[in-house]
């Protein structure tokens, strides 16, 4: 049997992955039982590569992925299971990831996950301590040979892992300030370890015609690319369409469709097995490496919409990708139609001059001139700062009349929420804390809606407004130049000043995109620093 990663890279055949959708309840609940009987299935299927099994789908409790993943594992078939950053924090993660390669499970899809929307006793507490470039970039440390230090301060080199490490990415997206973010995070994504893209959920066959050249024309095409298929019905076109799945949008002439199949004889069925069959064939055309197929719960189902993709001729595709152009009006691409084929033309661009933005304020161009001036390495204010805090009684907080001079300015322009290792200078000088519902701080989720928040639904994206903010000083391609960032949380409640002047925080650990530590101009004096916290006697890492 091939592994998943034999078959992304070596195997000639178009590869078809299944979503099997976690169930609330123990295995022995009716709804686990039909998810193991459709798994079953799934597991006979010579035509089914592998099954990809959710992690709390929706931001809903429900089943862990390992328990309807051991059987299908132990049969044989190829399982990738779901790994996000809701409800686990790093060290979590990092467990949850050593017990997957201990039982064998080696494919990873890294996201960071929907915000949760239901718990027992209401509304779960969301984590977030990482996102999907810090889980990524942790797991790909692991198959490295992670080299944690011991307690006696020596560092043991751990036994390298396996993993097929999977990352999501989307740009069925509206505005420009949403749809870059994406795909410069993607870049990311791919630097720092994954292996294979899916696509999220959408319905545009010019945006995914611009998904696939926009790889190629960033030296990214060798990365396997998996196209993602819903089976959408009436009541599933509804709900994406009213918003309420992050990151999933039906146009109001797709939903309007459904809605008119939806009164045929059959409920709409035969129409929506087409429609998705129709979808597999435009990847299979535009040469995406395999299909995801989603929204499907019965085996019967799966085979209907295979069989029909079976029976198009080869050419097929390029009328259905002239059918299947749901996007909405306004909506931004990177790319320039092609007026035969209607997909993206084959051509890099850029994406034109800056654009007056209500996001770009005096506190931006002040705040920037105070970072290059007194933060920036080298500058004569920040060499004075270093000093001045290192000789302090208290060096985590440095002066006391500099630190309150932080803490309230700080507080009264970004709503600073004290953290200690401060991102402003890398996303528009927008603090992730107090105006990020997830904490991210290597570009944004999936989950935008026409550039808003997926939580509160009310204000823009802080990637979106620190993009516009670049854009106006013509440096947005470096959005995320600084990734991946993961946030000491043992420096909260110090002096983010002094952390950065004495390089304690993440800027003056200083990295690359695969996580590598270089030098910084401040290292000396960090390192003559004690480990310990003089005020609680914890270590700082």
């Amino acid at each position: 049997m091939q592994t998943l990663r034999e078959m992304l890279l070596q195997s000639p055949r178009f590869l078809i992955g299944t979503e099997l959708v976690s169930v609330r309840g123990s295995m022995s609940e009716g709804s686990a039982i039909q998810a193991r009987t459709f798994a079953n299935d799934l597991i006979a299927s010579g035509e089914i590569d592998w099954i990809s099994i959710t992690d709390n789908a929706g931001g809903n409790p429900q089943l862990a992925p390992l328990a309807l993943g051991r059987p299908i594992l132990y049969a044989g078939k190829e399982v990738v299971i779901h790994l996000t950053c809701k409800d686990l924090n790093r060290n979590g993660l990092e467990s949850e990831a050593w017990q997957l390669d201990s039982e064998g499970f080696h494919n990873i899809l890294a996201m960071t996950g929907d915000y949760p929307v239901a718990g027992n006793e209401g509304l779960a507490k969301p984590v977030f301590d990482v996102d999907s470039v810090g889980l990524i970039s942790m797991l790909n440390k692991m198959n490295q040979g992670l080299d944690p230090k011991a307690v006696n301060g020596k560092y043991q080199r751990l036994q390298k892992t396996r993993f097929c490490i999977g990352a999501v990415t989307t740009n069925f997206k509206l505005r420009e300030g949403e749809v870059m973010p994406q795909y410069v995070k993607l870049e990311k994504k791919i630097q720092c370890g994954a292996q294979f893209i899916i696509n999220q959920i959408g319905f545009d066959s010019r945006k995914i015609s611009e998904l696939r050249q926009y790889l190629a024309n960033h030296g990214m095409d060798q990365t396997p690319l998996i196209g993602n298929v819903y089976l959408l019905g009436p009541r599933v076109a509804q709900i994406f369409h009213e918003g309420k799945i992050p990151g999933v949008v039906v146009s109001l002439p797709l939903f309007e469709l459904c809605r008119r199949q939806a009164q045929s004889a059959d409920g709409g069925r035969a129409f929506f097995s087409e429609f998705a069959a129709k979808q597999i064939a435009i990847y299979r055309g535009l040469g995406f490496r395999g299909v995801y197929l989603g929204g499907v719960h019965q085996f019967q189902a799966i085979q209907q919409i295979l069989e029909i993709e079976k029976s198009f001729s080869k050419d097929d595709w390029k009328q259905f990708a002239r059918e299947v152009r749901f996007s909405r009006p306004g909506e931004f691409f990177y790319y320039a139609e092609d007026p035969v084929t209607g997909l993206a033309a084959p051509a890099t661009r850029d994406t034109g001059p800056p654009v007056e933005s209500k996001h770009v304020v005096a506190t931006y161009r002040i705040s920037k001139w105070v970072h290059d001036n007194i933060f920036a390495p080298g500058t004569a204010f920040s060499r004075w700062g270093a000093g001045i805090c290192a000789r302090s009684k208290d060096s985590y907080q440095g002066p006391p009349p500099l630190r309150a001079l932080e803490h309230w300015s700080k507080a009264a322009l970004f709503q600073c929420k004290d953290c200690g290792d401060c991102s402003l200078p890398e996303i528009g000088y927008l603090c992730p804390e107090s105006q990020c519902a997830k904490n991210q701080r290597n570009g944004p989720c999936g989950g935008t809606r026409e550039g808003r928040c997926e939580v509160d639904g009310y204000g823009d994206c802080i990637w979106l407004r620190a993009y516009e903010r670049l854009k106006s000083d013509g440096v947005e391609k470096d959005l995320l130049k600084h990734a991946p960032v993961i946030q000491n949380q043992g420096l909260r409640g110090t002096s983010a000043w002094a952390n950065n002047w004495l390089g304690r925080d993440h800027a003056g650990r200083k990295t690359n995109g695969l996580g590598k530590a270089s030098s910084s101009a401040t290292r000396a004096e960090a390192e003559a620093l004690p480990v310990m916290d003089p005020r609680s006697g914890n270590t700082k890492i």
